[in-house]
């Protein structure tokens, strides 16, 4: 009889790591998973007692080999998150998510586990063509685009150099049910959601011109399960995973969310935030071809189901934001979510 096989999970406790592991957990694979709860809850988490969680910092690099002994994948989601907070604090955003890149990297080389690093599409910043392939220069514009792309590097060099197999997946603006809105980093469809049930006026940072390829939440986790197995077609490169359609922007985002929640939003549009880029979309033919990937789920289909979850928990998901906060030091989220 086969031996089930056996995941860690970095940044468990947060948006896309919690549902990787409900996934996991529900197909009856063992499950390890590791978050600071710096940003993630415990309460994403309810309901699976069969879960070993481990409270700890991706920066604690014997923590993470503790936590990775014994597996045979690594799905790394542990990262300081937010295009536009990497302006403010490049130093924490750079340890947490390059050393903590290279700490998994380390416990999977001494324990022979392969590695899916959670990637971003800001790595490849402004081009001139759209969709955008994985063999397009990258040209991140900010920090975060910046660490992202570093840490597909040290993945590809521990491939080549360590044998440990590695597959970068750039996910495309990932949405979808348990994302929260609470902080002026937040992704914009929670918060366009949260405004809209709450009935205030939803802010636009620039024209709204800006275009987007979200992908839903549970495509993404397909996905992740489809390059655990690592094919060694794939193994130490970087691969598009997104929504399938055209992109939506911002503008046509904010009017199908209106409608779905019955408001007439008004906007207040504010100047375009630093880092931030006009188009995105993905090109999706190698995931499809090494993977299998199909996303499954339209935009029209997850912003549905997305406002569904909002309703059943409109108190506990609405809440003020956080002031943003001068540049420091400290602990960094271990939640993902790419924007």
């Amino acid at each position: 009889m086969l031996s089930r096989v056996r995941y860690l999970v970095t940044g468990a406790a947060g948006f896309i790591g919690s549902s990787l592991c409900r996934r996991l957990v529900a197909e009856g694979s063992e499950v390890v998973g590791l978050d600071d709860l710096s940003t993630g809850s415990l309460d994403a988490l309810v309901g699976l007692p069969e879960l070993r969680f481990e409270e700890t910092d991706v920066r604690d690099t014997e923590a993470v080999a503790r936590a990775a002994w014994g597996c045979d994948v690594v799905l790394h989601h542990a990262a300081m998150t937010s295009v536009q907070r990497s302006m403010a604090e490049p130093e924490v955003f750079t340890d947490v998510n390059v050393r903590g890149t290279l700490n998994v990297l380390l416990a999977a080389e001494r324990t022979s586990a392969g590695v899916v690093l959670a990637s971003s599409s800001s790595v490849y910043g402004e081009q001139q063509h759209y969709p955008v392939t994985e063999d397009m220069e990258p040209r991140p514009h900010s920090p975060y685009a910046a660490t992202k792309l570093a840490g597909e590097g040290f993945c590809r060099a521990w491939w080549r150099r360590f044998d440990v197999p590695t597959v970068s997946l750039r996910y495309f603006n990932v949405y979808g049910p348990g994302q929260r809105p609470g902080s002026p980093y937040s992704a914009v469809i929670p918060r366009f959601i949260s405004s809209c049930l709450g009935s205030r006026e939803p802010v636009i940072y620039g024209d709204g011109y800006q275009a987007r390829d979200f992908t839903f939440l549970e495509d993404v986790v397909e996905a992740n399960l489809l390059a655990a197995r690592l094919p060694e077609t794939v193994r130490g490169m970087a691969v598009n995973i997104g929504g399938g359609g055209s992109p939506t922007t911002v503008n046509e985002l904010l009017s199908m969310i209106g409608q779905l929640t019955g408001a007439t939003p008004r906007p207040m549009f504010e100047p375009a935030r630093a880092g931030d880029i006009r188009r995105s979309e993905a090109d999706i033919s190698r995931a499809k071809s090494v993977f299998g990937f199909e996303p499954k789920v339209s935009i029209e289909d997850g912003l549905r189901r997305t406002v569904d979850w909002f309703r059943r928990h409109h108190r506990q998901a609405i809440g003020d934001p956080e002031p943003v906060r001068p540049r420091s030091k400290g602990r960094g989220p271990s939640s993902t979510s790419t924007s």
